[in-house]
């Protein structure tokens, strides 16, 4: 049996990027187990998650819709996001546990 609790964010993790046609790569914390990412935007952006070195994301990755709020789950040792939408949005990102 699965037990669901709420998200817990960790606090200080945040970052707010502006994904674009270009894909590009941020930073997450390692050891947290979600990702919660809120499209800020009126466009849709895509991610894609990995320990390392990241592949750049594409429009064949997560969806993250306009104006929502997604939580990802991820290896504790994942630790690059990368990020890109085609008509620009804003997008921020958040390690926490939970959701």
């Amino acid at each position: 049996m699965t037990i669901k609790q709420p998200f817990a964010p960790a606090y200080g993790s945040g970052q707010t990027v502006t994904p674009a046609a270009a894909a590009a790569t941020v930073t997450l914390t390692k050891g947290s187990k979600q990702v919660i990412l809120t499209n800020l935007g009126t466009n849709v952006c895509y991610v894609r998650i990995a320990e390392g070195t990241v592949a750049n994301a594409s429009t064949a990755d997560f969806p993250v819709p306009p104006n929502w709020q997604v939580p990802i789950t991820k290896s504790e040792q994942a630790d690059k996001l990368s990020h890109i939408s085609s008509a620009g949005t804003t997008l921020h990102i958040m390690n926490g546990e939970g959701f």
